[in-house]
């Protein structure tokens, strides 16, 4: 097995730059995960495929107004700061330290005393980085930087100087930025969004409720990592990165429940499938509450499946650790296939663009 097994050509011009007019308007690329055969239809037509007693496990984690840009104190000059995970219990203070990636990173070192101010609307200084240290196993020099506010909270200082990330490959986009979050979204702890919930809409949900089909979430802390390239040849020999996660005990009740009468547990996005595989007890063949754990869960093919029956997906950047996901979910030949018909019918591609269901 080969990074290269996992690459195709993607047309620039297919990577969507901004969502559908209509969220649950998009396409959806139906596979069947046994035999690779494929259906063209409209990501709303997936409750004709969704079955009463199937439930849908969906992560309801917010994007982070992440993205700071600012001034370096004493001389001035642009800086960019990007809030990667907060060290320690997120909470409401005053102070914390966070695990960032900065900009320009020659000049914003640990122990240079380099301090990043960013000013509010009105030009008041509001919050200030200190970069204090360099982050544990860093990988792309991320620093560990104490944030602090002169505002009540830190929450606050961050929604008067921060903004919604986007992934890289998605320019100058300027329209509103909630359409880079999930209608169900709730607490904000992620980078980046967990872009196969894109597609839902309040109304869509109720359908499937009425249909006889369960709803429930989890949340992952979603990283930047998630768009990274995998560099070595022996896909094997990468690290994948550490993100947190959470499943209630509502959501792992409803799961065992399902499964238990015969019903599928479809998972919303990759996300979701990391957060239910993780939390898999292999003693007693059942889904166990997790809260905020760490997981590192890789998955290639070969890798057999516990929690999860099928999946709801948008299409991913070559050569990453997602392409292996959604193979290692059914095969990699089928992947390959059902990429390649989207590509010759022009589907839009990557986070904005349009959906698959692998059931």
């Amino acid at each position: 097995m080969l990074t290269s097994d996992f690459d195709y050509d993607l047309p620039p011009e297919l990577i969507a730059q901004e969502p559908a007019p209509d969220r649950d308007g998009c396409r959806l690329l139906v596979m069947d995960r046994a035999t690779g055969a494929l259906e063209d239809r409209v990501f709303r037509d997936i409750v004709d495929y969704l079955h009463p007693g199937d439930v849908l496990v969906a992560n309801e984690t917010r994007v982070m107004p992440a993205r700071l840009i600012g001034k370096k104190r004493g001389t001035g000059g642009a800086a960019e700061v990007f809030l990667l995970r907060q060290h320690g219990t997120p909470t409401q203070n005053r102070s914390a330290l966070w695990e960032v990636l900065v900009r320009p990173g020659k000049r914003l070192k640990p122990g240079s005393g380099a301090v990043v101010d960013f000013a509010d609307a009105a030009g008041n200084t509001v919050l200030s980085a200190e970069v204090v240290d360099w982050a544990r196993n860093a990988q792309k020099g991320e620093r560990v930087a104490r944030l602090s506010t002169t505002l009540p909270s830190l929450d606050e200082a961050l929604h008067a100087v921060g903004r919604t990330p986007l992934p890289p490959y998605i320019k100058d986009y300027a329209g509103d930025e909630e359409l880079y979050q999930t209608v169900y979204s709730r607490r904000e702890s992620s980078a980046a969004a967990p872009t196969a919930g894109l597609h839902f809409t309040p109304a869509l949900i109720d359908r499937l409720r009425e249909k006889g089909v369960g709803w429930e979430t989890v949340e992952l802390e979603v990283g930047l990592d998630t768009f990274r390239i995998v560099d070595e040849d022996d896909p094997e020999r990468h690290v994948i990165h550490t993100e947190f996660y959470t499943v209630g005990q509502r959501a792992a009740d409803a799961v065992n429940e399902a499964r238990e009468r015969g019903g599928r547990v479809v998972a919303v996005g990759t996300t979701s499938v990391r957060s239910l595989e993780s939390a898999w007890d292999a003693e007693t063949g059942r889904l166990v509450p997790k809260d905020r754990e760490a997981t590192s869960l890789y998955i290639l093919p070969g890798y057999e499946f516990h929690a999860v029956d099928a999946l709801i997906t948008n299409f991913h950047v070559p050569r990453s650790t997602l392409m292996m996901l959604v193979s290692a979910f059914s095969t990699r030949d089928n992947i390959m296939a059902a990429y390649a018909h989207a590509v010759a019918e022009r589907y839009r591609m990557l986070s904005f663009g349009d959906a698959m269901f692998i059931g």
